[in-house]
């Protein structure tokens, strides 16, 4: 199965992809080539710094150009799923014991960021959610206990 990626999300992974290869992965040769000009590589602290951080960057890219070429990227903005919540839906839960309103958006696992509000398609959250309509009340399983937060507004904007 195609991993499911919105368009948005897909776009900002090739832009990090683009900055590795045009931009660190020269910067960390070039480094790597100083640091060789400094002799002697077994104490050498710069080299091996400037080895692990292209590993590092080799790994990304290779992972970025893997989860790139089989992901479905998805127009969220193109959806009309009305008031259901599906992939790439932007969601306003409210705490039914609180009242506290929190804002999510429903993205690809590569793309999920809690502190940007996008939850990953495979979360507890996100699967209680899908399907659902404005106006249910999801129980969510979360570690401090059970909670109950109502579908308030359900969105689809790019």
């Amino acid at each position: 199965m195609r991993a499911p990626l919105t368009l948005k999300g897909a776009q900002r992974l090739r832009a990090e992809l683009e900055q590795l290869k045009s931009v660190q992965r020269p910067a960390v040769i070039a480094a790597i080539a100083e640091a060789r000009a400094h002799g002697d590589l077994r104490e050498n602290a710069e080299y091996h710094a400037a080895r692990e951080q292209q590993g590092f960057i080799e790994g990304r890219i290779k992972q970025l150009e893997a989860e790139l070429s089989h992901a479905q990227v998805i127009d969220v903005s193109t959806l009309n799923a009305g008031s259901r919540v599906v992939f790439g839906a932007s969601v306003v839960l409210a705490d039914v014991e609180s009242g506290e309103e929190k804002n999510y958006q429903i993205v690809g696992d590569l793309e999920a960021d809690i502190k940007l509000g996008m939850i990953a398609i495979s979360s507890p959250l996100a699967r209680a959610l899908i399907g659902k309509h404005e106006g249910d009340v999801v129980e969510i399983d979360a570690p401090a206990g059970k909670r109950e937060y109502e579908l308030m507004q359900v969105e689809y904007r790019g």
